[in-house]
């Protein structure tokens, strides 16, 4: 269950996806769906997935509802797959990753769960 403490308003750069991971877009003001671990993981997108140029809230900090493509252990540092969805943070040794925070409930693939926001670099 989500427990928003900051959304923010942005326009999309593209379509996102409802509870995708977003990063900055192109433009100042904009967002677009995450699509990497290394990308510039800022917030995740609430339940309207908007279509390019649409104005859409991005949870910021709190508890959001996020959809995973993996499995995440309960309290795993959560990151982007190619599709803005939540994997497990696990970089090789030596790689950094972005990390968009930590999972509240042990996940599975398709879930939407929540996710304590906490923005952060992490270095296998």
């Amino acid at each position: 269950m989500a427990n928003t403490l900051l959304n923010k308003n942005y326009t999309a750069g593209g379509a996102i996806n409802p509870y995708r991971i977003v990063k900055p877009g192109s433009n100042d003001g904009e967002v677009v769906q995450a699509a990497a671990a290394t990308d510039s993981l800022m917030g995740v997108c609430e339940s309207v997935g908007p279509a390019s140029g649409e104005r859409c809230d991005i949870v910021k900090s709190g508890i959001a509802d996020l959809e995973f493509a993996g499995v995440v252990t309960r309290g795993g540092p959560v990151t982007s797959d190619a599709d803005g969805k939540g994997v497990a943070a696990a970089p090789a040794a030596g790689a950094n990753v972005r990390i968009i925070g930590f999972a509240e409930v042990t996940t599975a693939p398709g879930d939407i769960a929540p996710v304590l926001i906490a923005p952060g670099t992490m270095q296998g």
